[in-house]
C-alpha cells in the first residue's frame, strides 16, 4: 500500500504536510486566532479557513504547485472562492519559513486581531 506514515500531531491538527504544520507553527508563535485545517469549502478542500472572516490562506510548495496545470487549476480555485464570497491568500513555502513575520503582519490585519 503507498502512502505516508501520519504522526500524532497530524492526525491531532489536521494537517498534510509539514508546511502545513510549519503554517500552523507561525499561528501560534504569534498568537493568531486558529484557523481550521483542510476543510471543504463546496467542492474545494481548503488548507486554513478562518470562516467568521471568510478568509483562506493556501500553503504552497514548489514541490506540489509547479508547472503550468497546477497553475491554472489554483488560479481557478481562487476565482471560484472569490466568487463565493471568500479572500484567498497564497503562501509559498518559502515565504512561510523565510518570512514569517511579514506573513503573520498580513495575517494580523486581515484578521483583525491585535497580535
Amino acid at each position: 500500500m503507498l502512502g505516508f506514515a501520519v504522526d500524532d500531531e497530524s492526525r491531532r491538527d489536521r494537517t498534510r504536510s509539514d508546511l502545513e504544520r510549519d503554517f500552523l507553527a507561525l499561528c501560534r508563535r504569534h498568537r493568531l486566532p486558529p484557523p481550521e485545517v483542510n476543510v471543504r469549502i463546496g467542492r474545494h478542500l481548503v488548507d486554513f479557513l478562518w470562516r467568521e472572516r471568510r478568509f483562506i490562506v493556501e500553503t504552497d510548495s514548489y514541490l506540489y504547485h509547479r508547472g503550468e496545470q497546477a497553475f491554472q487549476e489554483d488560479r481557478d480555485r481562487d476565482l471560484k472562492l472569490k466568487r463565493l464570497g471568500y479572500e484567498v491568500l497564497r503562501l509559498s513555502e518559502q515565504q512561510v519559513n523565510e518570512e514569517p513575520d511579514d506573513v503573520a503582519e498580513v495575517l494580523v490585519s486581515t484578521l483583525g486581531c491585535g497580535a
